[in-house]
């Protein structure tokens, strides 16, 4: 796992510089995208780290308070919010001293997840500025967590869209479904045509 880590930290600048440099890149297609998702696929852990100080994982983790206290996790992104699907809160852990943000979010093909990717983002961003940890979570921690975790560093590090699903990957099999996977596409594809200076001002890197 250290190994793991700190391969991202090292690569994080070199992926942001390739990727800025190179944004006239092809996007990957639907069919590519998901053979590299589903390509040696291994069981999916309750809880794994995906990149320095961000960890994805399922509802059972979710309601462990022990641990999450262990981890020390100090942000949660629900991605599978709402009153019929698990429904934490604020008033859930307010033993634990976190911050919490909801998505409400199916995990259906048809669900517009693109409206949560850059406000995701700068929760997740702003918790890694401060030294936090954050547990990004849906039900399984494969489709819902991972198109946001996905699109967090896609936004604010930078990283192409097949770069982001490799150095996931590496800790955990994650898998957007087809809708979300596209809207990925489409993320990319309007940070290949917009300002090299989009991850900055979505983000809050100060660099």
């Amino acid at each position: 796992m250290q190994t793991h880590m700190h391969t991202h930290t090292t690569h994080t600048h070199l992926y942001c510089c390739r990727s800025h440099l190179a944004r006239q890149e092809e996007t990957a297609s639907l069919t590519e995208l998901r053979n590299i998702l589903w390509t040696n696929r291994k069981p999916v852990a309750p809880v794994n780290q995906v990149w320095p100080n961000l960890y994805i994982g399922d509802e059972s983790v979710a309601r462990d308070k022990i641990t999450l206290s262990s981890l020390g996790i100090t942000h949660i992104l629900n991605a599978a919010a709402g009153r019929h699907r698990i429904n934490t809160g604020l008033q859930f852990y307010r033993d634990l001293k976190v911050e919490y943000y909801a998505v409400e979010a199916a995990d259906h093909p048809e669900f517009n997840l693109q409206p949560f990717f850059r406000s995701a983002a700068q929760f997740i961003d702003s918790a890694l500025k401060k030294n936090g940890k954050v547990f990004v979570h849906c039900a399984m921690g494969v489709s819902r967590s991972g198109a946001l975790v996905l699109a967090y560093l896609m936004i604010c590090q930078g990283l192409l869209l097949v770069e982001a699903i490799t150095a996931v990957r590496l800790n955990r099999d994650i898998g957007p479904n087809s809708g979300f996977l596209e809207q990925l596409r489409q993320l990319e594809l309007s940070l290949n045509t917009q300002s090299r200076q989009i991850p900055e001002e979505d983000c809050t890197n100060t660099s």
